[in-house]
This record gives structure tokens, C-alpha cells and sequence, in this order.
């Protein structure tokens, strides 16, 4: 992989990005590293100084370690000597060099993108099944939990962010072209398009699944508006869109699809009693016909032309239980029709699918059954609690769950929210607290829930917490665990520190007891 100086000023100049530049030789000079940590740098390295505290520290450190030219959106005295970008936002400036050094991946990949407030990270497993049935394999995958560039165990990898910075991006993606991957899917968030992670990609399909308020806060979006704007970029940047006609705000949701692409690769999918008061044909409709513990059971009907031609109905099963998981199949049925599956290849990829820290299961002796889940916010929690209670008709619902720190700070309102419509007993504990006191978080939380109908325990240290709520259930209750379902870390001061996972500690309760 290179790119020359030359190369990049053309990019950056195309884009209205560059403000200034200083060469030092010939623009047929060619950088062969690219990175934005400095502690990565290569010789002969182009070197993004990013982000809102960058120290010029780093880019004497990127220099000292070989560094010949840096992207910035200031000049800085210890750049001397190096060849300078001065641009317009660094973000959108690394995101088009880094496909550009990376030789644009993404053209060698069917792109399918998810977004929304609920639903991605389930989606796309869905999707990644039913591909990987049709082509032997060859799905890529970047999800919130893992990151698969290849078929070989050393090319699958646990995740630290849900859309990574745009470097990350097109390396991983070069490397699934690379490892033979023919598709890719991918989850793409809000903050992706906030920080401007995957400016200039372009998706195959691209779907919106809902929009509820979340990810509000300090060091996230300032408000719902910014949220619903950044979440529409996806619809903006797809060939072909797909969007739940049940989301709220879908008249600003059709809107933005409208914006790039023909009405006549715009697809609505809906549940069959729906009924569409914005006067456009639903496409695909999605019939429930059994959704208990165990499995779930429904029909697949595309209704207009333009959604026959794509060849796949039918009826299906899954084992991720949850009549809300019919919505996310649906979905993923759709993608994989527009990538070119069938409807056999549908029924059986999604047949068997499981998704780690997703709706796992398991019964206590003399105690209540558990379910860990990675919900995290007040959608998906409304719709994995309201499922519990209709499935155990009203039982006793213990929850044990934390809020992150320096982020989602809406979602802790929401939490007592959620909490007071559906819960007993909640358990307040550590659910990645970074730079805030958990202590603190925990009653914040608390100071929304209505006493008199949901009690309330604090413990910080989260095992604990899970013993305590497992211990307190007695037989035909229903113990929660949320929020981080199979994440083998808690994020403290910035530091990864390793935890067992919320299913392990589970299972070593079970075991003590």
C-alpha cells in the first residue's frame, strides 16, 4: 500500500478540504504507513494529528519514528521539516486518504449497512448467516461485538468500538478483500458520521430499523436533532434503502432517503397488521405466528413488483427467541435478497443462528430463571422486558443493571423509566464507568425510579450484584442481567479491564449454589 503527496492533493482538493500545504520535494513522493497513534508510526509514514486534546507531542513522536508528512487542521512548529496538509475537518481528510491508501476496498465488497437505535448488532449476525450460506463463507462482519476479515479463527476479533476510525476501517476491509471475503456487513453508528469515521463510503444497502433518543450527552450528540441527522447519513450514502415503516420519524426518515436515491430503490418493510399512514406501499411485510422461549415462527411476504423480483417469501424459524427479533430477520431477509440469496438460503441461515451476550438463557434450582442480554438502552430493554412479561405472564422481573460513564448520559433517565414500568427489584452496579464514580451513575439512576413500586439495591461490583439478584429470585421469577452482555471488559479510567463476562459469572453462581 502507498500514496503520493501528489495523490493527496488532489483528493483533499476535490473535496474542499485542503486550506494549505507545504511540500518539502517532489509531489511524486510516496508514503508507504499511514496512522493516527504515534506509538504505530513506520518510515516514510503519513501521520493524522486528530482528535480534540491532541498534544504535539505525538507528531515529534510520529517524526522521531520516521513520519514524512502529517494532516492537520492547524500548523504546528514541530511539524518543521515534515510536508504538511493543512485542512478543513482531519476526520473527513484521514477517511478519504485512508480508502485512497488502502486502494478503495470497499468496490470489492456488497456492502450491507445497519443503523439504528436497536437492532443492528442482531441484524447484521442475521445477515452474515444467510450470505455466508449463499457464498460459502465469505461474509465480513463489523459488528459491536466482533470483527471478521477472514474464514480463519485469527481473523475474527472482538471489537472496541462499533464503526472503528476510518483507518481501521479500510485497513480491516482491505483485508477481507484480501482473505477473500466477497461482502461485508457492517453496523454503522451515529457516532460514525458525528466523527465523520465513514466519510465518503458509499453502501450497497443501506437500512434504518428505528430511532428512539439515545447516545445524548457531553461527549456524544448534543441533542436528539444531531442524533436523528447523523443516524440519516446512512440513507444519504446508499444505493439502495431500506427502512422499518413502523420507526418514528419517518417522514423525516423517507425524506433523507429521497435526497440521493430514486424512489424506486427505496423499500419499506413492515409487520402484515400494519397500517401505512403515509400513504406509500409497504414492500415487504413480515407475520408472526409463534414467538415463545424457545423459538420463533413467521412469514415472509414481499408485496409490491418491485419486491417479487427479488424471488424470496416464506415462512421461517429462528432460535433467538423475542417476537421483536422477527423485525431484525426480516431485515436481514431483505439485504441478503439484494446481495442475491434465496429463499432456502434465507430459511436455512437463519435458522440456527445464536449471537453472543444476545437472549442467553439459563435456570437456577430452587431459584429464578436468568437472562443476560446486551440491551442498552430504553428501546431495546421496553422490548426485551415487555417480551419476559408476556412469555411468563407478569412475573417477578429482577434487573441488574449499570449505565456507561461519559457517554449515553440520556440513557440513565431512560433506565428509570424502563425500570418503573416493568420492574420489582433492580440491582444498580458497574457497567463501564470510564472517568465517572459508578457510585455516581448508579444514583443518578436511582433518583429517577418510583420507590414505592421498584426497590432498590446498590452494588458496585457487578458479580456481587449478579449473586445477589440470583440468590434473591425464588422459583418463577425472572432475573435480567443487561447492558453488557458478552463483554469481556469493563472500561475504567481508560483502561480495559478484563471481566469475566456476565454469562460466566452467571454460570459460576449456578455453581456455588
Amino acid at each position: 500500500m502507498a500514496l503520493s503527496l501528489n495523490a493527496c492533493m488532489l483528493i483533499l482538493k476535490e473535496h474542499h478540504l485542503l486550506k494549505s500545504s507545504a511540500i518539502q520535494g517532489d509531489m511524486d513522493t510516496v508514503m508507504t504507513s499511514v496512522s493516527y497513534d504515534s506509538r504505530r508510526v513506520q518510515p516514510n509514514g503519513l501521520f493524522f494529528c486528530k482528535g480534540e486534546n491532541f498534544r504535539t507531542i505525538y507528531l515529534t513522536m510520529a517524526k522521531d519514528k520516521g513520519a514524512i508528512t502529517y494532516v492537520a487542521e492547524q500548523p504546528f512548529p514541530e511539524g518543521k521539516g515534515m510536508n504538511a496538509f493543512i485542512v478543513r475537518n482531519v476526520q473527513k481528510a484521514m477517511a478519504l486518504l485512508a480508502a485512497a491508501y488502502y486502494n478503495y476496498p470497499q468496490d470489492e465488497l456488497f456492502i450491507i449497512a445497519y443503523t439504528g437505535t436497536k437492532g443492528k448488532t442482531t441484524s447484521a449476525y442475521f445477515t452474515k448467516a444467510i450470505l455466508d450460506q449463499m457464498n460459502g463463507g465469505k461474509t465480513a462482519l463489523f459488528s459491536t461485538i466482533d470483527r471478521i476479515v477472514g474464514p480463519k479463527p485469527d481473523q475474527r476479533f472482538k471489537s472496541d468500538l462499533t464503526t472503528p476510525e476510518s483507518l481501521d476501517l479500510f485497513h480491516d476491509m482491505r483485508s477481507a478483500v484480501d482473505n477473500g471475503m466477497t461482502h461485508l456487513v457492517m453496523e454503522v453508528s451515529s457516532q460514525a458520521y458525528l466523527k465523520s469515521r465513514v466519510f465518503g463510503l458509499t453502501y450497497d444497502v443501506g437500512f434504518f430499523l428505528n430511532i428512539t433518543p439515545d447516545h445524548i450527552g457531553p461527549n456524544e450528540h448534543p441533542n436528539f436533532a444531531n442524533y436523528l441527522h447523523c443516524k440519516l447519513q446512512l440513507l444519504v450514502n446508499s444505493r439502495i434503502c431500506v427502512i422499518n415503516a413502523q420507526t418514528d420519524h419517518f417522514s423525516e426518515v423517507y425524506a433523507a432517503a429521497t435526497t440521493t436515491t430514486d424512489p424506486d430503490s427505496i423499500f419499506l418493510f413492515a409487520n402484515a397488521s400494519y397500517q401505512e399512514p403515509h400513504n406509500l406501499p409497504i414492500d415487504f411485510r413480515m407475520e408472526s405466528h409463534e414467538a415463545d422461549l424457545f423459538e420463533s415462527r413467521f412469514t415472509f411476504t414481499p408485496v409490491t413488483p418491485k419486491a417479487q423480483s427479488f424471488g424470496v417469501h416464506g415462512d421461517y424459524q429462528l432460535k433467538l427467541v423475542g417476537d421483536y427479533n422477527e423485525s431484525n430477520a426480516t431485515a436481514a431477509i431483505i439485504g441478503s435478497a439484494m446481495a442475491g440469496a434465496d429463499t432456502y438460503e434465507s430459511q436455512e441461515g437463519l435458522k440456527n443462528v445464536t449471537i453472543p451476550g444476545r437472549m442467553e438463557s439459563a435456570q437456577v434450582p430452587r431459584h429464578g430463571a436468568v437472562y443476560v442480554d446486551y440491551a442498552h438502552n430504553y428501546g431495546s430493554m421496553q422490548a426485551l422486558l415487555s417480551f419476559l412479561v408476556r412469555q411468563y405472564k407478569h412475573p417477578r422481573i429482577i434487573v441488574v443493571l449499570g449505565a456507561p460513564g461519559d457517554k449515553g448520559v440520556s440513557r440513565r433517565a431512560d433506565f428509570s423509566r424502563v425500570l418503573n414500568e416493568y420492574a420489582s427489584d433492580v440491582f444498580l452496579t458497574t457497567d463501564d464507568p470510564g472517568f465517572e464514580d459508578p457510585g455516581d451513575i448508579a444514583k443518578e439512576i436511582d433518583r429517577g425510579i418510583d420507590h414505592g413500586q421498584v426497590h432498590v439495591n446498590i452494588e458496585l461490583d457487578r458479580p456481587t450484584a449478579i449473586h445477589d439478584a440470583i440468590v434473591s429470585s425464588k422459583p418463577g421469577d425472572i432475573v435480567v442481567v443487561a447492558g453488557k452482555g458478552a463483554d469481556p471488559y469493563q472500561k475504567v479510567r481508560g483502561i480495559d479491564t478484563p471481566y469475566p463476562t456476565d454469562m460466566v459469572v452467571v454460570h459460576q453462581v449456578i455453581d456455588q449454589l
